[in-house]
Parts: C-alpha cells; structure tokens; sequence
C-alpha cells in the first residue's frame, strides 16, 4: 500500500503573522485559509514554491497546554529541513528579510547547510544537498 507523508502541524500563536512570515519573508505560497465554523479555527496550509505536495498545516494554539508549544516543537532541535536549489541565493535572501541564522553556513560531506529560525523560535536547515537522502530511496 502506497503511502506518503503530505501534512506536518506547526503550533502558531496566530494565522495571519504566520501566514505573514511563511508567505512574505520565506516565499512560501498560501495552499488554504479556510475557516471552519464548528470548531473555530481556520485550515491554514503553506508550502514551499516548487515544493510538491508536501506542506505546512499552521495550527493556532487553542489552550495553554499547546501555546507552551509554540517555538519548540522540537526542544530546541531542528525541526523541519527546507531543501533549496541554490543555497546562496536563499541565504542571502533571507537575510535581507530578517532571518535569523543561528549556525553559520557550514560545507558538510552531504551539501551546504545553515540553521534559522522561524518567527517563534523553530528551528530550520537551509540545505542544499549534493545528492537528496531522498531520491537514493
């Protein structure tokens, strides 16, 4: 039975400046913003342009428990790998929007690889691979 992955939830704090970071300093394209009345939340889906099927669920804290959440989603790990075809441009480009950059671009054996972090503190890989990990599958 085929498989794949297509959705990864992201605590957010709110949609809009979520939206806002994911879609004006990350160019990432808005997929979905759909309110759903029952619930009162919103269905908020970005994802990386060119990048597949595979995308972003921003999901609003609704109570404490999750809003402890929000910039830690992986104890202070990195948490989402964001592939680019040229590693340079992207890096500079965020800087010139305002990302911060918590490791410094480093030429590793796999590719060329720096750490951001989102807008709540989430931390990212900009990596371009020399070869994907995942087309050797």
């Amino acid at each position: 039975m085929p498989q794949s992955m297509s959705l990864v939830a992201i605590v957010v704090r709110d949609y809009d400046e979520a939206i806002g970071f994911y879609v004006n300093t990350l160019g990432f394209e808005l997929i979905e913003d759909t309110y759903q009345p029952e619930q009162d939340k919103r269905w908020v889906t970005v994802r990386p342009k060119g990048g597949g099927a595979f995308a972003l669920l921003l999901a609003r804290a609704s109570n404490d428990h999750q809003s402890q959440y929000i910039g830690d989603q992986a104890g202070g790990r990195v948490f989402l790998f964001l592939e680019t075809d040229d590693f340079w441009r992207d890096y500079k480009l965020y800087q010139d929007r305002g990302v911060t950059f918590v490791r410094e671009p480093l030429k590793a054996d796999y590719g060329t690889v720096a750490v951001f972090e989102d807008l709540y503190g989430n931390r990212w890989d900009l990596v371009q691979y020399d070869q994907s990990p995942l087309k050797q599958l």
